[in-house]
């Protein structure tokens, strides 16, 4: 099992999540976050002063599938967050040693 972690652009998240569904994913958690990369934040006005917004907000994904299905959701993703913009995030992936429902007691790919 893999943990795929996306962090999008807040405007992508229904899109990719709608788009997780179609292919059969609802199980996600979802974070809004604040982070920088290469886009390296932008400048704004307050009361005639400017100041450097370095941490922009972030939507952070975390769903957990199956070995064999990695790259679908990988791609969905891509097609789904992409703008082809500075900024449009980033996808990790990690192993999962193993996942128990908390309700069952159901473990590895039965508890997904």
């Amino acid at each position: 099992m893999k943990m795929i972690t996306a962090i999008i652009r807040p405007e992508k998240l229904e899109v990719v999540k709608k788009s997780l569904e179609k292919i059969g994913y609802r199980g996600m958690t979802v974070t809004e976050v604040k982070g920088c990369g290469r886009q390296l934040g932008m400048t704004e006005s307050y009361r005639g002063k400017e100041y450097r917004v370095d941490l922009l907000p972030k939507t952070k994904i975390e769903i957990v599938v199956e070995d064999d299905k990695v790259e679908e959701v990988i791609q969905t993703i891509r097609e789904n967050a992409k703008t082809g913009n500075i900024g449009d995030g980033k996808i990790f992936i990690s192993n999962i040693e193993d996942v128990i429902r908390v309700r069952t007691g159901e473990r590895g790919e039965d508890a997904l």
